[in-house]
C-alpha cells in the first residue's frame, strides 16, 4: 500500500453514485466533498482490509476494481460482490466492530480512506447524508440477496448472463462503459468465485453467450450484442438496484 496526495475530485465518484439512488441536495453534497481523505494506492491481489480486523475507516474506491469475499478454511475463495468507483464496499465497518469478510484488490487500485469519526459527525450533521449512505447499505444488501437467488436458482448460462447485464448497468451509470462496451478487468477464475462455478465451466459457458450472439468478448473487453436477448435469458430486472431513474441503455 503506497499512500498519495488527495486532491479534492476525488470524491466526486462518491457523490456521483449515491446520486444514481438517491435525491442529494446542496447541502449534501458540499458535505460530501468536505470528507477528509487519505489516499492510497493498492496493488492487485492486495487486501485493503481483512476477516477478523477492525477497522477504523472505511474506504472509498476512487480508480481500479475490488470485490469483496471469503476464504473457505479448505482455501475456497467466494467472491461476495463486485465493486466500481463510487463505492464504499465496506460502510458496514462503521456499525460493525469486526469484518466478517475481507475486501481485496482485483487490479491496481486507488483508494481514499475516510475515518469512521468523520462520517459519523457528517452523518449527525446531515440528515440527508445519513439517509444517503443508509440507502446505499440497503442498497448492498438487495444485490446479495439478487447474487444468492442466481447461484442457488439460475443455471450457469442464466447466472453468467445476469452477472454481465448487472455490471453493465452499474458501469453505464457510472460513466464506465460508452457506448455497449465495457471493460471488465476480472479473470475467468474471478467470475468463477462469484458464480460458484469452475473457470472450466466458465469458459464453456462465455462461449455459448458469444455462439449466441448475446456479448463479444476481447481479452477482459466485453460488448452487448443483443441486450434485449442477453436480458431476456438472465431474467434481469434492475428493480433490485433501486435505481432513482429507469435504465435505458444507449446501445447506438
Amino acid at each position: 500500500m503506497t499512500l498519495c496526495n488527495t486532491w479534492k475530485g476525488d470524491v466526486e465518484s462518491l457523490v456521483r453514485a449515491l446520486s444514481l439512488i438517491d435525491d442529494l441536495g446542496p447541502d449534501e453534497r458540499l458535505g460530501l466533498r468536505g470528507l477528509p481523505l487519505r489516499l492510497a494506492h493498492i496493488e492487485a491481489g492486495q487486501d485493503i482490509v481483512r476477516q477478523g480486523e477492525d477497522p477504523v475507516e472505511s474506504c472509498l474506491l476512487i480508480d481500479g476494481f475490488v470485490c469483496r469475499y471469503k476464504t473457505l478454511s479448505r482455501g475456497q475463495r467466494q467472491i461476495l460482490s463486485f465493486h466500481f468507483p463510487g463505492e464504499i464496499p465496506d460502510l458496514q465497518s462503521l456499525r460493525l466492530k469486526l469484518m466478517d469478510h475481507s475486501l481485496g484488490a482485483l487490479v491496481a487500485s486507488r483508494v481514499a480512506f475516510i475515518a469512521h469519526e468523520a462520517i459519523d459527525a457528517l452523518v449527525r450533521q446531515s440528515p440527508g447524508v445519513q439517509r444517503a449512505l443508509w440507502k446505499a447499505t440497503l442498497v448492498d444488501a438487495s444485490i446479495f440477496r439478487e447474487w444468492l437467488a442466481g447461484v442457488g436458482r439460475r443455471s450457469a448460462y442464466e447466472r453468467t448472463a445476469h452477472l454481465f447485464c448487472e455490471m453493465f448497468v452499474r458501469m453505464k451509470l457510472l460513466g464506465l462503459a460508452p457506448a455497449k462496451s465495457f471493460h471488465l478487468p476480472i479473470t475467468q477464475h474471478d467470475i468463477a468465485d462469484a458464480l460458484g462455478l469452475s473457470a472450466v465451466h466458465v469458459n464453456r459457458t462465455l462461449q455459448d453467450l458469444r455462439r449466441d450472439g448475446l456479448i463479444a468478448t476481447r481479452g477482459r473487453y466485453f460488448s452487448v450484442e443483443d441486450w434485449t436477448r442477453l436480458r431476456a435469458v438472465a431474467d434481469f430486472d434492475p428493480l433490485y438496484l433501486h435505481l432513482r431513474t429507469p435504465f435505458c441503455p444507449d446501445l447506438a
